[in-house]
Formats: structure tokens, C-alpha cells, sequence
């Protein structure tokens, strides 16, 4: 095949058009996981609400969460976050959005980016966190231990023994600011052993409550993060769709205008050949060369430009996404991996050996069935047929064994690679779910894992069906090469002399005889 890597050079612009494309492909195919994650995760699981920063929150919930802020806190939280009451000038838009204003003032988020939130995050989580305990608490003290929000130590007190008509929560606020920093720091180790997105899906419950108590409706929050997710997966599946078509259509005139570059030049060296060459290259055996073995060319060069640079992209790209969503369970990618590639490794030391062997018998069955139809009147004549018949039958038989013997081979492969996927998809949930049960990862990261997986899975799946052509292509390569490398006996002279017209053409016999 290196060989002949110079029929390439004339499409090396669709070649690297065909890899920016897979590129594209590979990614859009990489991403749609991620927003599983986030349509499970956010859509269903969290209503829709994506972060614990809340776009509004009433100014008599913002007094309560800043009680366990320190001061640094509460600076960076009132910092992106504006006061709207009835002198303020958005006060009538506000109000059609959050009905609540109309009793009492709501801060509103600022416009702040990304950055921004992820850092308020980890803050407003822990904040209202505590406060949505404390008022599950109040309403029922018995559930203050099971929730993890019993402060404990000197805090240790009873809702029931508050003065009536006093919130606790007016309380908290009259005593000294070091001692609410130790009851948040009490609160808060609850929270310690649980990672930030799990502390954020554990507060958007307060963020939706938040945004019951502000008239909002949660079901128009919930659909419309849907929709939008599920728009930007039918986008990104239709991008990855034209990138598949443009790559077939590339692909396909790369392998067919290189077949019949070679296909050409093959030709022109046979027809150059005089009877040195055809000593050494039985015509069944050329007339194999520039039929099958051409077209096993045309076939592997398709696939190498659809998939070789696909599946490692692919592969690579979904190792490092996946480790992202469940680091711990990378050991049961690598022990698949691993099982798949000494899977391979052993169906191809068996199956290489067997495809040089297929071509020759090719040539042999070309070979027998030229002679046949060549010879025909003379094995009437001679009355051979049954004879010949045996050699035609033994050619076949052989070819035949041959090609079931490598059909066989390849056909366990699937049951085999099936058989992993299924296995590390079972692995995968088993150990994602004690994941999930001890609050160390979400239900959607383990789906957007089990996907990721599948998709390193499949990676080594097209290697795998690259693997099984590129064999028999080599050896049709090197058929075709020696071919085209052969050193002509006989040459033409590059500047023949030329004869004048008046010149007259002579054959004479000097000592000659004929018998």
C-alpha cells in the first residue's frame, strides 16, 4: 500500500477536507452526551434550573441567606445582585415576571458570565442549603438529624422553646456575627464530603422553592431548558449528519479516482511488456491484478479516509470527556480496551497469512478458466472435459475453503466485541451506581459515561473493520506494485531516427533454410 501512496498525492486537498470534516463530526458526536447529561441532570432532575444562583430572590430569603455569610461572601453576592422595588424604574417589566414584587422587593442577578457564576455557585449552594434546613427543621425538628443539619455542640437547642411570635431566623440574626460563623461552619460540614455540582443539585430544590414563593411558573423553566437542550441536540445531529455525507461523497471520489489512476497506468506498463515480463506475470494472474486486486485498493482507501482518522478522534476524544464525567471508573474502559485489542491481535495473526494466500488462488481459478475458454477446441478434440473439469473443481474447492476459513474468523469477532460492550455497559452501571448512592456523581454523568464508553468501544470496532480489509489490500498492493515497478526488457528509444522518404523497405535471407 506505501507504495503506492503517490496516487494519493492529486487528492490531497479532499483528503484533508475529509479530515477538518471528521474532526467536525467527531466533536458534534462527543458533545451530544454532555447534554444528555445536562436534559437528565438539569431538565429532569433539577426542573430545568441549571445553577444554585438564583436569577431573583425575595429580599426577606436574601437577609436569611446572608446570616451565613461571611463578610467576603456578602459583598461578592450583593455585588451582582440589584434591589428592585416600586421606585425603581424596571419595576412594571420586573413585575410581570416575578408577581412577588409586588409584595415585597426582589434583588435581580446582574448580567455576569460564566466565571462569575461558577464562583457564586459553591457560595449560594452552601447558603441555602443551610437555610432551606433550618426551615425543614422548624416545621419538623424530628428530621433535623436525618438531613445532616444538626449544628450540635453548644447549638444545641429545641424550635419549640422559641418565644412565641420570634423567628428563629430573627433570632440568628441578633446574635453576635462569630457565633453564627461557628453555627455555619457546624451546618457546613455536612457538606464537606460532597463535591460542588452535588452541592448545586442539592440546592436547586431551595432555587425552585425560591421561585415557587416568586409566582413563577417551574413547568415553563423546566420545558423550555428542555427544548432548548433538545434544539441544540437535533442541530448538532444534523451537522454531524452533513459531515457523514460530505465525507462519503469525498472519500468515494478520492478511492475511485485513485483506482482508476492506478488501474491506467496498469495497463500502459502491460501493454509494454514483451514476453521477459510475461514469463514472470501469467496472464490470469494480471488479469487478476487489474480487476480484484484494484478493486480491493478503491475499497480500503474509502474506508481508511472515512474512518482511520474518525475512530482515533473519536477514541481519544471520548477517553478524555469520559474521565471527566467518572474518573474512577476509568479501569473499566481500559480493561475493555484491552480484551478488544487482544481480540484483534489474534484474529489478524490468523487471518494474514490466509489473505496472501487468496490472491494466488484467485490467480489459479483466473488461470484454469482462460485456459478452459482458450482451449476449448482442442479438449473436445482430445476429449478432456472431465479432466478439466477436476482442475476447475479442485481451483474452486480450494478458493472456497480459503474464503469461509477467513469468513468464519471474522464472523466471532462481533458476537465477541458485543459481547464486551454489553459487559462494560453492566460494569458501568453497576459501579456508577454506588457512585450515585453515596453522592459522589449525578444519574446523567453516568449516562453521558456509559455513552462515552460506547463510543471508544465503536472507535475500536471501525479500526477493527479497517483491520480486517487492510490485509488483503496489502498484499493487492504489492501485487499491483511489482507490476508497475517491473523494469522493461525492451524499450522504445526516446528519440528514434527517422527515415527519409525515399527510403524503401529491404527484407533479405542470407543463409536461411526452412524445415
Amino acid at each position: 500500500m506505501i507504495r503506492l501512496a503517490k496516487y494519493l498525492k492529486p487528492y490531497a486537498g479532499m483528503i484533508l477536507l475529509s479530515i477538518v470534516l471528521l474532526f467536525a463530526q467527531a466533536n458534534f458526536d462527543l458533545a451530544l452526551p454532555d447534554y444528555l447529561s445536562d436534559i437528565v441532570n438539569v431538565g429532569i432532575q433539577q426542573g430545568g434550573v441549571e445553577n444554585a444562583v438564583p436569577a431573583a430572590v425575595r429580599g426577606s430569603q436574601m437577609d436569611k441567606l446572608l446570616l451565613f455569610a461571611s463578610a467576603e461572601e456578602e459583598a461578592a453576592v450583593l455585588a451582582d445582585y440589584t434591589l428592585v422595588d416600586e421606585a425603581s424604574p424596571d419595576y412594571a417589566g420586573a413585575l410581570e415576571e416575578y408577581p412577588a414584587l409586588e409584595g415585597e422587593a426582589v434583588y435581580l442577578l446582574n448580567d455576569i458570565d460564566e466565571g462569575e457564576i461558577e464562583r457564586l455557585n459553591p457560595v449560594m449552594g452552601k447558603m441555602l442549603l443551610i437555610v432551606s434546613g433550618i426551615e425543614a427543621m422548624i416545621a419538623d425538628p424530628s428530621a433535623a438529624p436525618e438531613m445532616g443539619l444538626d449544628m450540635g455542640g453548644d447549638f444545641d437547642f429545641d424550635p419549640s422553646m422559641i418565644p412565641p411570635g420570634m423567628d428563629l431566623f430573627d433570632l440568628l440574626g441578633q446574635m453576635p456575627a462569630a457565633m453564627r460563623e461557628q453555627i455555619t461552619a457546624a451546618a457546613g460540614e455536612s457538606f464537606a464530603s460532597l463535591e460542588e455540582a452535588m452541592i448545586v443539585q442539592a440546592a436547586t430544590s431551595a432555587v425552585k422553592a425560591e421561585y415557587d414563593a416568586l409566582g413563577m411558573d417551574p413547568n415553563k423553566l423546566q420545558t423550555g431548558y428542555m427544548l432548548r437542550v433538545g434544539g441544540w441536540m437535533l442541530l448538532l445531529t444534523l451537522l454531524a449528519g452533513i459531515c457523514t455525507i460530505s465525507v462519503g461523497y469525498l472519500s468515494a471520489k478520492t478511492a475511485a479516482g485513485a483506482a482508476r489512476d492506478i488501474r491506467r497506468d496498469l495497463f500502459r506498463q502491460v501493454e509494454s511488456f514483451s514476453s521477459a515480463e510475461f514469463n514472470s506475470f501469467s496472464t490470469a494472474s494480471l488479469i487478476t491484478r487489474s480487476t480484484n486486486d484494484i478493486t480491493q485498493i478503491q475499497m480500503v482507501t474509502m474506508i481508511m479516509v472515512r474512518m482511520v482518522f474518525y475512530a482515533p478522534i473519536l477514541g481519544v476524544g471520548g477517553v478524555i470527556r469520559a474521565l471527566g464525567k467518572g474518573g474512577s471508573m476509568w479501569w473499566l474502559i481500559a480493561v475493555a480496551v484491552l480484551v478488544l485489542i487482544g481480540l484483534i491481535l489474534i484474529v489478524m495473526s490468523i487471518a494474514i497469512p490466509r489473505f496472501k494466500i487468496i490472491q494466488s488462488l484467485i490467480d489459479r481459478i483466473n488461470l484454469v478458466s482462460r485456459e478452459n475458454l482458450s482451449g476449448m477446441l482442442v479438449i473436445r478434440a482430445f476429449n478432456m472435459q472431465d479432466f478439466e473439469e477436476e482442475r476447475f473443481d479442485k481451483a474452486n474447492i480450494d478458493l472456497t475453503a480459503t474464503s469461509l476459513f477467513i469468513n468464519r474468523l471474522m464472523v466471532i469477532m462481533m458476537p465477541f466485541m458485543m459481547l464486551i460492550m454489553n459487559g462494560l455497559m453492566i460494569g458501568i452501571i453497576w459501579a456508577g451506581a454506588q457512585q450515585v448512592a453515596e453522592a459522589n456523581m449525578q444519574v446523567g454523568d453516568m449516562m453521558a459515561f456509559i455513552q462515552y464508553a460506547m463510543q471508544i468501544v465503536m472507535s475500536f470496532l471501525m479500526l477493527t473493520m479497517l483491520f480486517i480489509f487492510l490485509p488483503r489490500a496489502s498484499v493487492s498492493g504489492e501485487r499491483i506494485a511489482d507490476v508497475l515497478e517491473t523494469e522493461l526488457s525492451i524499450r522504445d528509444p526516446k528519440e528514434p531516427k527517422q527515415f527519409s522518404d525515399s527510403s524503401r523497405g529491404l527484407i533479405e535471407f542470407r543463409d536461411v533454410s526452412f524445415r
